[in-house]
């Protein structure tokens, strides 16, 4: 890369960073901060809208469709843009936990629904989560500047966590919001630019774009299957995602969702076109084929390509940031007992600096991105009863015996612990999809045990009726 095209890189990445420090409104106070509140009003339709549907277009996420793309043709990315319709499963899911339950919130809810353990195991597994959101989206930033590792990579990848650390600590949840709004235009506009430039400059037609991969399980349907699988469980664990649905009324709520996830899964399946069209053309993509394919076509194009991925990658960690904030110094605290003091704010605060640091140690040691997705929403994979099936709960043991066995099959995957019967098929994804499917039912009727005992210890202390016959 020409010492004139790396300027430009860096010139956009400081332009694009100062701009926001200086637009990003300053929260007033806490209700400001965690929830987003301005002057007593909640958030508007349009504004929570782009901003569900940005947060969770993860740079990460569009390496991974077009990487996806780049291995299994067009059936990477559909598999890949699966885990989109998590949005309104989601947004179905809290609008009835809303409803009945007059839930405020994940965490709250399962207070009063399975108790204190619970909330408290669940707000780990979270914090899990999105620790790997930093890292994950900031090593995706740092590879258009240099290879992993290198001086460039380094340094833009810091850079980049400085500028988003900056105007996060200005507004928390507010800034989130409203700078979500300006880096969801500036995504649809890169996004479209990406598409016309790109694709159109090769040899290879739309209807081979279209046809490219097979259609088994060995050619990424077993992906497919796991997606499927996990859009049931997967949001849950995802604050980011999930402390949206708490911030305006619930029907306004719910058609954010629907709109923000169906324009998620095309906005990624298109994306993923730029990773088939390496497959087709037999690109060598080196684990970044939006990289690779813009390479091709000259310094302009990866640069274009490079802004695609800011915006995205910006919008993910400042939502994130915000999200830990509220995690560790409102609601842990609030598991404790501790009334809200004056002292949240700072404390939020103090929280962001503190994984802004710890949160790019696994970049630095240059973790796959891909297992930042799989074996996070493999351990969580006992929430689907634990939300979906809130009614026919019996209290903690329904939740401990639903959750505990999906951490363990997420576990037992991710060391390379489980015993090979348990795959189904035989592609690359075949074990992932035997945990995920063997380990839901044992969540389900882990879920339902306890009631399936209360009913039968139940049947077993009514009185016996005897039939006297004449």
């Amino acid at each position: 890369m020409s010492t004139t095209f790396l300027m430009a890189f860096w010139g956009f990445l400081c332009v694009y960073g100062v701009l926001l420090v200086w637009l990003t409104p300053r929260a007033s106070n806490a209700e400001g901060f965690f929830n987003g509140v301005v002057n007593g009003r909640a958030v508007s339709m349009p504004m929570l809208t782009l901003s569900v549907f940005i947060s969770w277009i993860f740079a990460k996420s569009i390496t991974n469709a077009a990487n996806l793309g780049a291995s299994y043709g067009l059936v990477g990315g559909l598999a890949y843009a699966t885990w989109w319709l998590s949005i309104p499963v989601a947004g179905v899911v809290i609008l009835y936990l809303r409803r009945r339950f007059a839930a405020t919130g994940l965490v709250a809810f399962l207070m009063q629904r399975y108790g204190r353990a619970a909330a408290l195991a669940f707000s780990l597994a979270i914090l899990v989560r999105l620790y790997n959101e930093i890292w994950s989206n900031t090593a995706v930033v740092g590879g258009y500047f240099g290879a992993p590792g290198s001086t460039g990579f380094i340094a833009a990848a810091l850079a980049f966590t400085g500028f988003t650390l900056v105007y996060s600590l200005k507004g928390g949840m507010r800034g989130s919001l409203f700078t979500d709004a300006i880096q969801s235009a500036l995504f649809v506009v890169l996004l479209g630019l990406v598409m016309f430039w790109v694709l159109p400059r090769t040899s290879t037609n739309e209807t081979s774009l279209l046809h490219a991969g097979e259609w088994t399980l060995a050619g990424g349907v077993d992906l497919l299957l796991v997606a499927m699988l996990q859009v049931f469980s997967y949001p849950f664990h995802d604050p980011v995602l999930t402390d949206r649905g708490f911030l305006n009324r619930e029907r306004d709520m719910l058609r954010a969702f629907i709109i923000a996830g169906v324009a998620g899964f095309l906005a990624i399946a298109l994306f993923s076109l730029v990773g088939v069209q390496a497959y087709v053309e037999g690109i060598e993509i080196n684990g970044n084929a939006p990289a690779a394919v813009a390479a091709l076509l000259g310094s302009g194009t990866l640069l274009l390509m490079s802004m695609l991925m800011i915006a995205a990658a910006g919008s993910t960690l400042d939502s994130t940031f915000a999200s830990l904030s509220a995690s560790l110094a409102r609601d842990i605290p609030a598991l404790a007992e501790r009334l809200p003091s004056t002292q949240q704010w700072r404390n939020g605060a103090i929280v962001m600096v503190v994984f802004a640091v710890l949160g790019n140690l696994p970049m630095l040691a240059g973790t796959d991105i891909l297992k930042a997705t799989t074996i996070s929403g493999t351990m969580v994979m006992g929430l689907a009863p634990v939300f979906i099936l809130a009614r026919y709960s019996s209290g903690a043991s329904s939740f401990h015996l639903a959750f505990w066995p999906g951490m363990a099959f997420g576990l037992m995957h991710a060391f390379g612990m489980l015993p090979d019967w348990m795959a189904i098929g035989d592609g690359k994804y075949a074990l992932l999809l035997g945990a995920n499917a063997w380990g839901l039912l044992v969540c389900c009727i882990g879920f339902f045990l306890p009631r399936l005992w209360q009913a039968r210890n139940i049947q077993e202390s009514l009185p016996a009726v005897t039939v006297q016959q004449d």
